[in-house]
């Protein structure tokens, strides 16, 4: 790859990283989900998430930020990543299809006043779909995290931010500094003691 090829990437990302920061209503959005996430740790409950590949590994990345920290020292915070346990993951998928990996771990840990976070650049995701309709049967908080073409989300998502960008990657990085904005708000507002 040429310097001009690395160059032009940043280019995309910086402008459609520009596009969202000016974006008034995706930041409404972003403040929303804090909230959101924030009410649900404050009485107890949890975050899960899900993804699948790119999107797998920034569900882990933000659950990580949640139970570790994310800049201050404070109390672990609850949330899971959905993505990580092998042996559920198999079978799940050998017992019920690969369309019931999330969903089946979302009824059987998932408790009303929780909060699912499903990262799909598509909004397509069969898993997705069905882990978000599990999550909206088991009264859970529902967010969405998707880009231009998975606005459909809508419909199934009590919170949906949708990065400005129909290219995997540019969304994949949105997503995650719109999630690590978020896990500082929600840092900022529970820092002071345990939930």
């Amino acid at each position: 790859m040429s310097q001009n090829q690395i160059a032009t990437h940043f280019q995309q990302s910086l402008a459609a990283l520009e596009r969202a920061a000016k974006d008034t209503a995706l930041l409404t959005v972003a403040s929303e989900i804090a909230l959101a996430i924030i009410s649900a740790l404050r009485t107890g409950h949890k975050v899960l998430l899900v993804g699948n590949g790119g999107s797998a590994a920034d569900a882990q990345h933000i659950a990580s930020e949640i139970v570790g920290r994310y800049r201050k020292e404070r109390p672990g915070f609850a949330a899971i990543a959905l993505t990580t346990d092998t042996s559920a993951l198999t079978a799940i998928s050998n017992d019920y299809g690969f369309e019931q990996i999330f969903a089946r771990q979302v009824e059987s840990i998932g408790q009303s006043g929780d909060v699912l976070v499903a990262l799909s650049t598509s909004g397509r995701s069969p898993n997705i779909l069905a882990a978000l309709a599990a999550a909206r049967r088991c009264d859970l908080v529902t967010v969405g995290f998707t880009g231009l073409k998975g606005t459909s989300l809508n419909d199934v998502c009590d919170h949906l931010f949708v990065a400005p960008s129909d290219d995997t990657p540019v969304i994949q990085q949105i997503h995650m500094t719109a999630a690590h904005a978020i896990c500082d708000s929600v840092e900022r507002a529970l820092a002071g003691g345990c939930t």
